[in-house]
């Protein structure tokens, strides 16, 4: 991570892990603890209606995130200097519309492919992308932009 020389703030969030590899890699687990050791599947007719829904949700939620991002010329990439702070469209409703769609299309994948045991390791993923993730893009956000920041934490939840 590279200090801006004049103010000392970083580059960028200082995120090691790219958020859709959490996801995906704890979703595999999951997937994989499901064949060798199968709980309970949800009955087919309904999972396939959940994982429609949740899909589309994941797809429309993220979609809208990215435009936004690209309508302000900036990256929704963590590791990537952030130019501009984006508080509108999904950004109006949750701080983090992206992580939230990736919460939706790994309910969409779990319902889809009957994986009760990702389904109990979603909390887990939560708990890392809040803290191995989130907690440094609003440090450096905090740092980057200062009392603007901060009033757009106050005034937007983080998740929904």
């Amino acid at each position: 991570m590279v200090d801006h020389p004049v103010s000392g703030i970083p580059g960028h969030s200082g995120v090691r892990i790219p958020p859709p590899v959490i996801y995906a890699s704890i979703f595999a687990l999951g997937y994989v603890l499901q064949r060798f050791f199968p709980i309970a599947e949800f009955p087919k007719t309904m999972s396939h209606v959940l994982a429609i829904i949740c899909t589309g949700a994941a797809a429309f939620l993220g979609t809208w995130s990215l435009l936004w991002f690209w309508r302000a010329h900036t990256s929704p990439l963590p590791h990537r200097p952030s130019k501009t702070l984006v508080t509108t469209g999904p950004y109006h409703l949750t701080r983090n519309p992206m992580y939230v769609s990736l919460a939706f299309l790994y309910g969409g994948m779990t319902f889809w492919l009957q994986a009760a045991w990702a389904l109990l390791l979603l909390p887990v993923v939560i708990l890392m992308i809040r803290y191995f993730v989130i907690d440094r893009e609003e440090h450096y956000l905090s740092l980057k932009f200062g009392q603007e920041y901060l009033r757009y934490k106050m005034r937007v939840r983080r998740w929904l």
